[in-house]
């Protein structure tokens, strides 16, 4: 499985990868995650990284939640994470953050999976269930806030912590993928 999610930003690249590798952060600028905890951190945005969040569903919330090592390059403003436990254990994600020029920025996260260890249906669940229906949907909404706030920071105002919701769905070029 592979997914692709990204969207432009009206912001500095700079910004966006610092608001992207503040994952402590995230809970205040990001309604639909539970919660972000370091269990072994080593610096900013490097360490195992523990993360959770809703998955809403008409009339429910699913809760979803997975842990994580974490590393970050500064100078090509990326953010990697190796999944290494929850149901998505072995995935492997990116964080991208590119210059557009003129205080725009595209981000961009792409994740891989072969899915999980379930005989037969593996990776079946993961290409048709888990990836398009909760990882780029959660990741769409991780995108769209994350937009928002580098957005706010850039234009020089307050960071928006109970910003609305951004729409249902993600933007997956493939459809499927768990953040």
């Amino acid at each position: 499985m592979r997914t692709v999610d990204e969207r432009t930003c009206r912001a500095d690249p700079d910004v966006c990868f610092r608001t992207a590798a503040d994952v402590e952060r995230w809970p205040d600028i990001l309604p639909h995650y539970r919660w972000v905890s370091f269990r072994q951190k080593e610096g900013f945005a490097q360490g195992v990284v523990e993360m959770a969040a809703w998955r809403p569903f008409p009339g429910f919330k699913y809760p979803t939640w997975w842990l994580s090592e974490m590393e970050h390059d500064a100078a090509s403003r990326t953010v990697t994470y190796r999944h290494i436990g929850g149901i998505t254990k072995g995935m492997d994600v990116i964080w991208e953050v590119q210059d557009l020029g003129d205080g725009m920025s595209h981000l961009r996260i792409v994740h891989e999976w072969t899915g999980p260890s379930w005989p037969l249906i593996g990776g079946f669940a993961a290409n048709h269930v888990i990836g398009p229906h909760f990882i780029s949907h959660i990741a769409g909404r991780t995108l769209a806030g994350v937009a928002r706030a580098a957005e706010a920071r850039s234009a020089g105002g307050a960071t928006p912590s109970t910003a609305p919701e951004p729409p249902a769905g993600g933007g997956s070029e493939t459809g499927a993928s768990l953040d």
